[in-house]
């Protein structure tokens, strides 16, 4: 089965000014790299559906979402935190950011795809159940994993966030769930600057250094690998954030492509062995356009097992 990619058109229309690190050419680089390395015409691309209510609500308080739609300006922009812009077109750019989620999920339970590789925006990892931050308004992956047990009775789900910064949504979402396992890696101190600290089994937190070096993030990271095997999930999901890498002066790792190949790679490898090879990934962070396109690549071709 092959890796297929789930994004949409609209999800570039989210435009937060040209000085914002989170722009629409983020998905404008991922998408020339793909189509330069050749891989368009290896992977099946299809447009997202708008995500519903339901499935939104399956991870965000219903009084949130109600509140977003709100504020929502016909024009200009409100400020949502320090560094997060509403838009008019941001919402319908959420709204199919986390149906390319939802659609991954049913491409893999039905067998049509082995994997799936959504590129889109806004990210999803910082939005907590009822509050939107750090550039996220509807937390995606979270959004995904809640649908998948839902609708097709999936018992256990893994949840690997290799973003630079911690996945605190997510964790505010997933948090005491036993069909979810949590892995989040991230630099720290860092934004935002969260209570990384739970008592919840189900969370697997691992600040590191900034200075970490690539070889001692690897091994950092491998502790996980025993822990995804024995708990033998029958999906993979991947919030991928290309932040830390050696040319993103978001942030202090100095991570590079092999090291984003080598962790997609165990992780397909884990796939392959409990969840039949299902695994979805779905972009969060990453903000070097001249190496975000081909960073991106990188793990697509793991995903492909190339």
């Amino acid at each position: 089965m092959s890796v297929a990619i789930v994004s949409h058109p609209l999800c570039i229309a989210h435009d937060m000014g040209p000085d914002h690190p989170e722009q629409p050419a983020r998905l404008s680089v991922i998408n020339d790299q793909i189509i330069s390395s050749g891989l368009s015409f290896v992977c099946p691309q299809y447009q997202s559906d708008k995500v519903s209510l339901q499935q939104l609500t399956a991870a965000h308080d219903k009084a949130y979402i109600e509140q977003l739609y709100q504020q929502a300006p016909t024009e200009g922009s409100i400020q949502i935190d320090p560094d997060t812009l509403m838009m008019p077109a941001t919402l319908q750019a959420a709204e199919y950011a986390a149906g390319a989620g939802i659609m991954a999920v049913d491409l893999v339970m039905s067998k049509q795809h082995r994997a799936v590789f959504c590129p889109v925006r806004p990210p999803g990892h910082h939005a907590e159940k009822h509050q939107a931050m750090g550039f996220c308004f509807f937390n995606n992956i979270a959004v995904a994993a809640k649908y998948a047990i839902q609708q097709y009775n999936i018992e256990r789900v893994v949840i690997v966030d290799f973003d630079v910064h911690h996945g605190n949504g997510t964790q505010s979402i997933v948090e005491g769930d036993p069909k979810i396992l949590l892995f989040s890696s991230f630099q720290h101190p860092f934004y935002p600057f969260s209570d990384t600290a739970t008592k919840a089994s189900n969370i697997h937190n691992l600040p590191l250094a900034a200075d970490i070096s690539s070889a001692d993030y690897r091994i950092a990271v491998s502790e996980w690998f025993d822990l995804i095997d024995k708990f033998s999930p029958q999906l993979i999901l991947i919030s991928a954030g290309f932040d830390g890498h050696i040319a993103d002066q978001m942030s202090g790792h100095s991570l590079t492509d092999p090291d984003y190949h080598w962790l997609t790679e165990k992780l397909v490898q884990l796939a392959d062995k409990h969840a039949a090879g299902r695994i979805i990934s779905m972009l969060e962070g990453g903000y070097a356009i001249n190496a975000l396109g081909r960073t991106a690549v990188a793990h697509l071709k793991a995903l492909l097992k190339s």
